[in-house]
């Protein structure tokens, strides 16, 4: 007969079984597990290796482009603007190392940099508008007539292009010693902008921008600094927006302007001015709006191509 105490040691046998089934299999599983993990580790860190490898190889690359760009360009572009006066524009988050170095290749193709305006960050403040407004309608030099437009960008363009360029017509002033002091001063005790010393007009100018523009209102201070060149580039012989990484981004101002097919019509724009090549290119773009010529250029996909003459995209 089957007793009470063999059916107690029987359930405990059984019950041992499987704990010892369990943790032989869990051992087992945990095993195959990790050398699974382990080998997909492994796969990964070489790769991760590779991608490091290729990258350092390709940053090496760039640095010598860079360098020959930089090397070359100023023999490239030599005579290009032999004797033409350029203006320089900067926005507040324009590079300076950016301005000083289209400054430079500016001067190697034999162009002569009048002056410069910096613009403030209360230019493209859309609380300020208004007042940016109406500086500009105040203080236009007698015959000249503003836009139609009445965004405070176009408008400012509308006072700034006469007072910074010189007409395509005659190659003369547009606006007296005077009026263009006026225009200036006024915006400057706005706090607009700052002028370099005995800033003379120019047959062209270049705006200086930085990259794509954050927070509140980005795409309305990008679009401020778009229709601002665009009319600048509307009162003389040409102009050319310039930037860097980001420009050509939805709230870059390079972006706004490219999305305008009226202003893409008028106005030059080079994306990637925070390189030697772009800076030459800066140069080439200059020499085109003399030739009544315009174009998208740099890496951005929005660009026709990277140079004037360059196969397009």
């Amino acid at each position: 007969m089957i007793s009470l105490r063999y059916h107690v040691i029987s359930i405990a046998a059984v019950f041992l079984a499987l704990a010892v089934g369990v943790v032989l299999g869990s051992t087992t599983l945990s095993r195959t597990l990790l050398s699974g993990l382990s080998s997909e580790n492994s796969d990964l860190g070489t790769e991760v290796n590779q991608l490091s490898a290729e990258r350092t190889a390709l940053t090496g690359q760039l640095a010598e482009a860079d360098a020959f760009a930089a090397a070359v360009g100023p023999m490239a572009v030599r005579g290009a603007l032999d004797k033409r006066t350029v203006v320089l524009i900067t926005t507040p988050d324009a590079r300076p190392e950016d301005r000083d170095g289209v400054s430079e290749m500016v001067k190697a193709a034999g162009g002569i940099v009048t002056g410069e305006v910096t613009l403030s960050d209360a230019f493209g403040d859309q609380a300020r508008a208004d007042e940016l407004k109406e500086i500009a309608m105040r203080l236009l030099p007698a015959g000249v007539q503003l836009p139609a437009a009445t965004d405070p960008g176009t408008l400012a363009g509308g006072l700034l292009g006469p007072v910074l360029l010189i007409s395509k017509e005659d190659n003369k002033p547009q606006a007296s010693a005077e009026e263009s002091a006026a225009a200036l001063t006024g915006l400057a005790d706005g706090g607009f902008l700052k002028a370099t010393p005995d800033i003379k007009p120019a047959q062209l100018a270049v705006v200086i921008t930085g990259g794509a523009n954050t927070g509140d209102a980005a795409g309305d201070r990008a679009a401020t600094i778009a229709r601002f060149a665009t009319q600048v580039d509307r009162s003389g012989a040409g102009a050319v927006l310039v930037g860097g990484r980001g420009s050509a981004d939805g709230t870059g101002a390079i972006g706004a302007v490219r999305v305008d097919t009226a202003a893409t019509s008028v106005l030059s724009t080079v994306d990637n001015a925070d390189s030697p090549a772009g800076r030459v290119v800066t140069v080439m773009a200059l020499v085109e709006q003399l030739d009544g010529q315009a174009g998208r250029y740099g890496i951005a996909g929005t660009a026709q191509g990277v140079a004037p003459g360059a196969p397009q995209e």
